[in-house]
């Protein structure tokens, strides 16, 4: 006796504990069906490969975002529009660019701003305590980070800047990104503008 077995799978739309659910239902020539349920929990897996495709998907996305929409500087500009202060770094991060502005009172603050358009997604204050050592790296500075970002635009797109405020080489660093995804760190003068390639970058 010639025996039929059909088998049909099933993919459930409701997600079962975060996993996927499987339907598998065998009948054969006496019309009984097994149906058996699996759930396959594997968000630790698919959380590994998306960050390590996210990372990808970051570089390429900063180099559109920064070489096609809202600059460093019209970012930061933006940002202190919106919170008064002094801008101490941009960075172009998770889909928006963050800008840290030191306010007054030695009060921080985190300004996010749309990449394609430069409006304000929202602001968020923060618990920082090295305000007396930046308002000192930046004592007599005539260079701002939005003249910075400029400055820097020149060697590529710009995608962060930032205060460097350690030792006796203070000044702005910013790193680029070209079409093709090569990076590029530079260092920019706090009086000057002027702009060298950073010595520590490979």
């Amino acid at each position: 006796m010639k025996r039929n077995i059909v088998i049909a799978v099933v993919t459930a739309a409701a997600l079962v504990g975060g996993g996927t659910a499987t339907a598998l239902a065998v009948a054969g020539d006496d019309d009984d069906t097994t149906s058996v349920t699996r759930t396959d929990d594997d968000r630790d897996d698919r959380g590994e490969d998306r960050s390590d495709d996210r990372d990808g998907d970051d570089d390429a996305g900063a180099v559109r975002a920064a070489a096609g929409g809202v600059t460093a500087a019209e970012a930061i500009t933006a940002a202190l529009k919106h919170t008064p202060g002094t801008a101490v770094s941009a960075e172009l991060d998770d889909g928006s660019w963050e800008v840290d502005v030191l306010a007054g009172g030695d009060t921080w603050h985190t300004v996010r701003i749309a990449p394609d358009s430069g409006k304000v997604l929202g602001a968020q204050k923060d618990d920082e305590d090295d305000a007396a050592e930046v308002r000192a790296a930046l004592k007599g500075a005539s260079v701002t980070a939005e003249d910075a970002a400029k400055a820097a635009a020149a060697k590529g797109a710009v995608v962060s800047v930032d205060l460097d405020d350690d030792g006796d080489d203070r000044g702005w660093e910013a790193e680029t990104r070209a079409s093709g995804g090569d990076e590029r760190d530079w260092s920019v003068g706090l009086t000057t503008a002027s702009v060298t390639a950073d010595r520590d970058d490979d």
